[in-house]
């Protein structure tokens, strides 16, 4: 089992960037794959990125591509969402997940239910 927290949500303007933190508890955080979420008001959870166990692979929803990045350290028990070039578009509250992934390289899926555990989200507002 284990335990999501995200940090680095906040308000930011047009343009600029911010950086999500994932920190996670157990000792068995580099067999899970992470993903990224976000969700807006009124709208349905999305697929924002995703990286394998051993970080060498990495998905992105095409809306985001070039403008963020997701890493990890299994040392730290951490992932991150590197983003910039924000848009008011990206405002939303951001959630990691993790899916026991058996094997190292491989992505987890873009479908919400692939995950098994769930952090409590952190908002970013993106201003015009």
């Amino acid at each position: 089992q284990v335990q999501l927290a995200e940090s680095g949500g906040g308000l930011v303007q047009a343009g600029g960037s911010l950086r999500l933190s994932c920190a996670a508890s157990g000792r068995t955080f580099s067999r899970y794959a992470i993903g990224w979420f976000r969700q807006a008001p009124g709208k349905e959870r999305e697929f924002v990125a995703a990286i394998s166990r051993s970080g060498t692979t990495t998905d992105y929803v095409d809306s985001v591509k070039g403008r963020f990045t997701i890493s990890r350290n299994n040392a730290k028990n951490t992932v991150w969402l590197q983003m910039n070039s924000l848009k008011p578009e990206d405002t939303a509250v951001y959630y990691c997940a993790a899916d026991f992934a058996p094997s190292s390289r491989v992505v987890s899926g873009r479908d919400s239910r692939d995950y098994d555990y769930w952090g409590q989200g952190t908002q970013v507002t993106v201003s015009s």
